[in-house]
């Protein structure tokens, strides 16, 4: 600082401020702010407010959001409009926080760590009234976001929209981005020309946020004519800029080229700096791109799958799951995979709430899990949901989430029955047996029927035992028939243990011992264990020509392991060679 410099701020604050001015005119910053303190302690609000944004923007002095709030408030509450306007917009950013008094940060705020918190809505409306009604632009601009989107008992979307014009009409960017969505938001198709133009202005003025809707709007011909390579360059503009959600849009478009010429590793990159930059959307689709290439990468995948879960993101967090529960990209975890899927299902992802029920019929998950399981099956059953219906049917079959109720259970399966064939299934059983239900095997037969025609194999192999042996209606021998050799051919070992026996016996079908050995052979590699018995007893008597004892001792033992009485009492007796 020179001798005149040290002179003006001795002689006269307004001196000091004057010649602060010019040095950061002149582009000398750090020896303009000594002298702007001066005039600041002096009580110059002008120099209060200038300050106040030295601090905040480390110009000439190290940043400080603590001691740039200090002084705003004091500009503030000596009248600067501009300093109620900036404090305002901080307010609502939560970057500062106001006593419980309303009259601005308290002494112990002021010391807290310099970042973010929750907005404060109440100060920043007082702030915002005072600078919009002293005609400041910038005000007028947040009031009307705050009473856009402000606490619900503060909004007033025709006082936004009347600040938003008064704050567009003095050429403030902001106010034109706002205009332009209260415009939007008020759907009416004629006022999208102004819309565009109000974006415009606003995209003019280098927002970012503008920029990237005018994209939108070129995209889409809204208000503009549809053009796909200005649309990708404004999209390009904002992305440049560090707007996410620009990022993003460039990213897709450059995989799939849409807007302009494809170039993959470009997308890719842009999406990781979306995703890197707390694009939810962005990291999902890039751990589903590492999961759908030619040579997966489920670890990288892994990766941006948990970065959206953990923002949220319930089908990433449904994805995280399965890897874990597959082990592919990470650790095989049940536990931790269910704990994925509880976070997607607790969200309300439906598919994450039907994973989430399996794991837990099948004994995973935590206790809590039970309950909720049942009530999202349940809340979806009764608003018409089949499959959601068919699982609540299984909870009160099986006592999970809910009380054991075969009443409840068979309810539940005969409305599913009407849509799924599993359901159908289930509910011939219990019409079969007589649980929670008469028993009535005439509709038990109609059930398997039905069931059997939507593919369920274990209905066609129960609707052959009944046509077989005349339950629920006549004798069908032939179609009995012909229905198990059809569930054979699709792999059902009990339809291949009961060709077996029918080849055997001689019933429905002419006696075949070796027809009989293979069909048995077949059900017992499937883990049969009664075609195991029957292998055994075959290859231990030569009853198809074939003598092995050994090999049949064998199957004996494995038919004893699955628990068939049967065979343990013939292993007890010596086999003779």
């Amino acid at each position: 600082m020179t001798i005149l410099d040290r002179l003006a701020g001795l002689v006269s604050p307004a001196a000091a401020l004057r010649r602060s001015i010019q040095l950061f005119d002149a582009g000398k910053p750090a020896e303009a702010f000594p002298l702007m303190a001066v005039a600041a302690r002096a009580g110059m609000v002008d120099a209060e407010y200038r300050v106040a944004r030295c601090y905040l923007e480390g110009s000439g002095v190290p940043p400080s959001r603590v001691e740039g709030t200090r002084w705003l408030l004091r500009a503030a509450n000596h009248g600067s409009v501009d300093a109620q306007a900036l404090l305002a917009a901080l307010y609502v950013a939560g970057l500062v926080q106001a006593e419980a008094g309303g009259k601005g940060a308290g002494s112990e705020q002021l010391f807290k760590r310099d970042r973010p918190g929750e907005p404060d809505f109440t100060a920043a409306f007082e702030l915002a009234t005072k600078a919009a009604e002293a005609g400041s632009a910038t005000g007028q601009a947040i009031l009307g976001y705050i009473l856009t989107s402000g606490p619900k008992p503060m909004r007033n979307a025709d006082a936004a929209h009347h600040w938003y014009e008064k704050s567009a009409s003095a050429g403030c960017a902001e106010g034109c981005l706002g205009l332009a969505l209260s415009l939007a938001r008020r759907g009416n198709r004629e006022n999208r020309v102004r819309i565009a133009e109000e974006v415009r202005r606003a995209a003019d003025a280098d927002l970012p946020t503008a920029t990237y809707l005018l994209a939108v709007l070129t995209e889409h011909g809204l208000g503009v004519p549809s053009d796909m390579a200005a649309a990708a360059q404004l999209y390009q503009a904002a992305a440049d800029k560090g707007l996410p959600s620009a990022q993003f849009r460039l990213g897709l478009a450059l995989i799939d080229g849409a807007l302009a010429g494809q170039d993959v590793a470009a997308g890719e990159a842009w999406m990781r700096r979306a995703a890197l930059a707390g694009n939810v959307e962005a990291a999902y689709l890039l751990g589903d791109r590492y999961v759908k290439t030619q040579r997966p990468d489920f670890a990288e995948a892994a990766n941006w799958y948990r970065r959206a879960a953990e923002a949220g993101h319930q089908a990433a967090a449904r994805a995280l799951a399965s890897l874990y529960l597959t082990g592919n990209g990470v650790a095989e975890d049940v536990e931790e995979g269910a704990r994925w899927l509880r976070a997607s299902a607790n969200a309300g992802n439906q598919d994450a709430q039907i994973d989430l029920a399996n794991l837990v019929l099948g004994g995973a998950g935590e206790p809590d899990d039970r309950a909720s399981v049942a009530g999202w099956f349940e809340a979806a059953a009764s608003s018409g949901d089949l499959i959601a219906a068919f699982n609540l049917g299984l909870c009160f079959a099986n006592g999970v989430g809910v009380r054991q109720d075969e009443g409840q259970a068979a309810q539940w399966l005969r409305r599913a029955a009407e849509g799924v064939g599993e359901a159908q299934y289930m509910y011939a059983r219990l019409l079969q047996d007589g649980r929670g239900v008469a028993t009535d095997p005439r509709q038990a037969r109609l059930w398997f029927a039905r069931a059997g025609k939507a593919g369920v194999l274990d209905a066609q192999v129960a609707l052959a035992e009944m046509l077989l042996n005349g339950r629920g209606g006549a004798r069908e021998p032939e179609v009995a028939t012909q229905l198990f050799k059809q569930a054979a051919l699709d792999g059902h070992a009990g339809a291949m243990f009961a060709l077996g026996a029918l080849y055997g016996a001689g019933q429905a079908l002419p006696v075949d011992h070796k027809a009989a050995q293979k069909w048995f052979a077949a059900a017992a590699g499937r883990g049969h264990g009664q075609a195991q018995l029957m292998l055994g007893r075959y290859l231990v008597n030569g009853l198809a020509g074939e003598c092995d004892p050994e090999a049949g001792r064998v199957w004996l033992e494995r038919a004893a392991a699955c628990g068939v009485s049967e065979a343990a009492d013939e292993l007890a007796e010596p086999i003779s060679g």
